[in-house]
């Protein structure tokens, strides 16, 4: 079922044709439909007013709408010292709003202001049309938002909550002050892991991200992680079909191979970001970086040769203080990121299983002073790595162990050299 919400009304004359279809399973032939926009108003009207939202029970109703004269005042007028960011949708700014539930109590607040392009619009709307709706620990909160009208054209803000310790790209940069630390890595791998949680499996419809990546993952006062950017993000395939068919949108290096190469969108293709996400963690570095040499340059070839146990090492990030418990850890880690890099994305595992797999790496200080090793999560161990290998189930895989038909070598994770089986999930 294809969840629907529109905030705002759109008029037919304004209807613009999407190249996206969703196919459905067949064994003979491939029967394809034209899937519906989802999040995304069919035809954007580029006048579109605070007036016109929908009084329909899907209106998001706890959403402020703010006035551009309001947003000035909490922003010093757009002024330089009060730019915090820029995107692809346009420039971030911090702010101070007060709160409508105390009145003499003010609020700090991220202001985005959207470009006047159809495709800034497009996420502008799509960003309320999921964030108006959707309500989670780790997703950053939408408090409001401001469409109004003047002489130079539709200006379009998005207000959201403040997320005072910036992205966790910003703290994986050899330029930060302040490297976040081995425990912490761990806590926002299990916070993105659990929205991603959310989103796929947790409502009743599903959402892809489509732009997952360290950029849009925010740190708040307490350095819990939150998923923000949610401006091409799309609805999940309709109960009954495989995948949803489109053109792409996000950030190439985390694009899962599929998706790359024929346009095919599910929730997997999060987990392959995801996976992507979890070797930038032990590195400390970003999935391309052009300024280093060639072998170094793209973050999962640069990996591979390390993976066994002897060189894994020498791809853990520098900044932080490498003992026995921190390798053993990361060494699980790189397991868990394995298994979302499969390449064949039915063998991938839901974000619910990642997250539990995430979470058993995660000890209280106590434990992890006594640097006693994290055993690899028993799933990675019962899932064959063989993207050929798709269709088998655990039970599957269990019953040949026990029957002594199947390879223990190829049949669990790696631990001590990257077989060909791991190196297919990178190309």
């Amino acid at each position: 079922m294809v969840f629907h919400c529109r905030c705002f009304s759109i008029d037919e004359d304004d209807e613009i044709e999407y190249n996206t279809r969703t196919q459905t399973n067949s064994t003979s032939t491939q029967t394809f439909h034209t899937a519906p926009s989802d999040l995304n108003p069919p035809g954007p009207n580029f006048n579109v007013k605070t007036s016109q939202v929908s009084n329909s029970p899907d209106k998001p109703s706890d959403l402020r709408v703010f006035t551009v004269s309001e947003l000035k005042s909490a922003t010093k007028n757009f002024s330089r010292s009060s730019k915090i960011g820029e995107g692809g949708f346009g420039s971030v700014f911090k702010g101070v709003v007060k709160s409508l539930d105390y009145p003499f109590h003010e609020i700090q607040v991220a202001v985005k202001y959207a470009d006047g392009l159809l495709q800034g619009h497009k996420e502008w709307l799509t960003e309320i049309n999921i964030l108006g709706v959707v309500k989670h620990p780790n997703l950053v909160k939408l408090v409001g938002y401001c469409a109004e009208e003047d002489e130079l054209g539709t200006k379009l803000f998005l207000v959201y909550e403040y997320m005072p310790n910036r992205s966790v790209r910003d703290h994986l940069s050899s330029r930060s002050n302040a490297p976040l630390s081995w425990a912490t890595r761990l806590k926002v791998a299990q916070d993105a892991a659990r929205g991603l949680a959310y989103l796929h499996e947790d409502m009743n419809f599903q959402v892809i991200l489509r732009d997952f990546k360290s950029s849009n993952i925010l740190l708040d006062d307490q350095w819990n992680a939150k998923l923000s950017d949610f401006g091409v993000a799309r609805v999940g395939p309709a109960e009954g079909l495989t995948h949803i068919s489109t053109n792409f949108a996000g950030t190439r290096e985390y694009a899962a191979p599929e998706y790359l190469a024929v346009g095919h969108l599910t929730s997997k293709s999060d987990v392959w970001s995801y996976g992507v996400f979890l070797y930038e963690l032990i590195t400390g570095r970003r999935p391309l970086e052009r300024r280093r040499p060639q072998e170094e340059q793209k973050l999962l070839e640069w990996v591979l040769p390390h993976l066994n146990r002897k060189k894994f090492k020498l791809i853990v990030d520098p900044e932080l203080k490498v003992d026995r418990y921190l390798l053993d850890s990361a060494k699980s880690l790189s397991d868990i990121a394995n298994f979302c890099l499969l390449k064949d994305p039915k063998s991938r595992p839901k974000m619910s299983e990642v997250l539990e797999m995430v979470s058993k790496l995660i000890v209280v200080p106590s434990q992890a002073t006594t640097h006693a090793p994290p055993r690899v999560p028993k799933e990675l161990k019962k899932i064959s790595l063989d993207p050929t290998q798709g269709k088998q189930t655990h039970d599957d895989t269990q019953q040949k162990r026990e029957t002594g038909s199947i390879n223990k070598e190829t049949a669990c994770v790696p631990r001590t050299r990257p077989s060909k089986l791991l190196r297919s999930c990178f190309k």
